[in-house]
């Protein structure tokens, strides 16, 4: 008989370690904070909400709740995670003190978020210019990606309501900034809606876009430097007029339904006037083309305005619609723009399905679920959310370079986020020591290094 030994070593666990500190690459997202002045933005724009002998400030409050999501965790009791890490943290209030601060907020409503965006966008400002030349100004234009999500609520919540996917919960809109093929994004706008919110209404849309606008830096705001892009659900007349009307200074790219009008024209499109797809490598699309169309299809649509359609041949087994044409797949969508090959418009608009990796980062970043019952309350966590993926895009941008900077969440945390360390003291500096066999530590060391370079705030 062979004796089995087992396939895992046998270790002796004890729980009297000192100095150990686990989660020690988190400290990547409190320099991130420290350098681009993050912590001193939020800090001033809540001080109207702190008390004259409050020992916890409400800034720092705020922004320990958003950096324990950018960590991973999804409701208020996890800052407690941090609160066992004083040496990276710092002194983290107690869980009935952030509850109190949620309500705070939640009863000071628009005041609050007002307060607490603008801070974002003043932040912002100062990141893109830190790391002018990289994303995301991608072509000396900013591309605004809308679209929808859906949180399912596991109980009973305010607002929370049957959404058209069948399920419960709430349909927020949100906006990305797209950092281009050499990046990831980071959140700009987030409109808290019920769960039966429609998906293509346009006053929803154009608030978005203002959240959205609002948060770029002013120069982005004039010259069609800002790019609006988003699916069918805003290819309404209300939105398109709306967007029409910015046209000296926005351009947008904007999904369209294929009307009747529409299905008729494109069968009526010549062979010759049909253009080969494009890839991003600049390659021919086998099985697709483009072609634009013109005459009283636009009639009812503001001047100026282009439609381009898209005919594909559908993959195995796919089934048509009924909008379909002669066994091809069409789509179509809605722009401003004059001065590009209608197959680069086409390319242009097709790459807004980077906006579901957005989406797929913020539903791993604390919007899985609301975890309060207020719509005021989840309207705070919404902006703590949108700190997250603020960071979580930031320190990439400012302090990774290659296959590192396009991590999603979840990698940074496996990778970088989650490495042990030891904590030293000598004299009087504190040294963090991370695991020398760990295989990213080098890829912390160096982006730290990195950030050290950064001029400090103020």
């Amino acid at each position: 008989m062979k004796k089995r030994i087992g396939s895992y070593p046998r270790v002796r666990v004890e729980g009297g370690g000192r100095t150990v500190v686990s989660q020690a690459g988190g400290v990547l997202l409190v320099e991130t904070a420290r350098k681009i002045g993050l912590d001193e933005a939020i800090s001033a724009a809540l001080a109207p909400w702190l008390k004259p002998r409050a020992v916890h400030d409400p800034g720092k409050v705020l922004l320990d709740l958003a950096l324990a999501v950018a960590l991973g965790w999804d409701c208020l009791a996890d800052i407690g995670l941090l609160r066992s890490e004083p040496a990276v943290f710092g002194p983290v209030a107690s869980d009935p003190t952030v509850s109190r601060l949620i309500d705070i907020l939640a009863t000071a409503g628009p005041k609050a978020l007002t307060a607490i965006r603008a801070a974002r966008a003043d932040v912002r400002s100062h990141v893109w210019e830190l790391a002018a030349g990289r994303a995301p100004d991608t072509g000396g234009r900013v591309t605004v990606d809308l679209d929808r999500v859906l949180v399912v609520a596991h109980s009973d919540k305010q607002d929370a309501a049957p959404t058209w996917k069948k399920t419960y919960g709430h349909h927020p809109l949100m906006g990305f900034v797209d950092h281009g093929p050499g990046g990831t994004g980071e959140a700009v706008a987030a409109l808290l809606r019920p769960g039966n919110a429609g998906s293509n209404t346009a006053a929803d849309h154009i608030s978005a876009t203002h959240l959205a606008l609002a948060q770029l830096p002013k120069k982005y705001r004039c010259g069609r430097q800002t790019l609006i892009r988003c699916d069918s659900a805003g290819g309404t007349h209300e939105f398109v007029a709306w967007l029409a009307q910015r046209g000296r200074w926005l351009s947008y790219s904007v999904g369209m339904v294929i009307t009747e009008a529409i299905h008729s024209h494109v069968l009526k499109i010549p062979a010759s006037a049909w253009t080969p797809a494009v890839e991003t490598d600049g390659e021919v699309r086998d099985g697709a083309w483009v072609a634009e169309l013109a005459g009283d299809v636009l009639d009812v649509w503001p001047k100026g305005m282009r439609l381009i359609v898209r005919k594909e041949r559908p993959h195995p087994g796919a089934q048509l619609r009924i909008t379909d044409a002669d066994g091809m797949r069409i789509t179509c969508f809605a722009t401003n723009t004059l001065d590009q090959p209608i197959a680069d418009l086409e390319l242009r608009h097709r790459l807004r399905a980077r906006a579901e990796d957005r989406i797929r980062a913020a539903r791993s970043t604390g919007l899985r679920n609301f975890p309060l019952h207020d719509t005021a309350q989840n309207g705070i966590w919404l902006e703590i959310v949108q700190i997250a993926l603020d960071l979580l895009a930031w320190m990439p941008l400012l302090a990774l370079t290659g296959q590192a900077r396009l991590w999603e969440p979840r990698r940074l945390r496996f990778r970088l986020f989650s490495a042990a360390g030891q904590l030293v003291t000598t004299g009087r500096r504190r040294i963090l020591r991370l695991a020398r066999h760990w295989p990213w530590a080098h890829e912390i060391t160096r982006a730290l290094e990195r950030l050290t370079l950064l001029p400090n705030p103020g």
